[in-house]
């Protein structure tokens, strides 16, 4: 088996003030947005459209977001359990200590940048959704 990519479906509150936090805090780009009629695929958010499903990318990470109600449908081990997980999405980045200057009053900040023992400079945040999110950098 060859694995191409991991793209995390995660299940959100709200589609579009995801979206927002993404594109204006992170700087993630909107791909796609799938309206709760799912009878389209929009690259950008249309005013009188309700959208249960979007789709995020910045350089090499892609998340996808989708709204509770459609989440819990699809993926039916879910129903009954609350938004998030005992899981981190660890990104590695280039100019970490500029883009946590950039973020830090913006997010709910779990750590401050520090180094790890491993070689790893790194900060975690929790998203809008209570996901946490964990940003590193190799020093050298």
């Amino acid at each position: 088996m060859k694995v191409n990519k991991l793209t995390p479906n995660l299940e959100v509150k709200d589609i579009e003030s995801t979206v927002t936090f993404y594109q204006s805090v992170l700087g993630f780009t909107l791909v796609m947005a799938v309206p709760s009629t799912q009878d389209a695929m929009d690259e950008s958010f249309i005013s009188d459209k309700d959208y249960v499903y979007a789709l995020v990318k910045k350089d090499n990470v892609e998340l996808m977001f989708q709204r509770t109600d459609s989440f819990k449908q699809d993926v039916v081990l879910a129903r009954g359990l609350p938004i998030g997980a005992s899981v981190s999405f660890y990104m590695e980045v280039n100019g970490l200590d500029d883009f946590f200057v950039s973020i830090k009053d913006k997010v709910d900040v779990l750590t401050a940048p520090e180094m790890a023992w491993y070689g790893m400079r790194e900060f975690y945040l929790k998203d809008i959704n209570g996901y946490i999110l964990g940003f590193a950098e190799k020093v050298e």
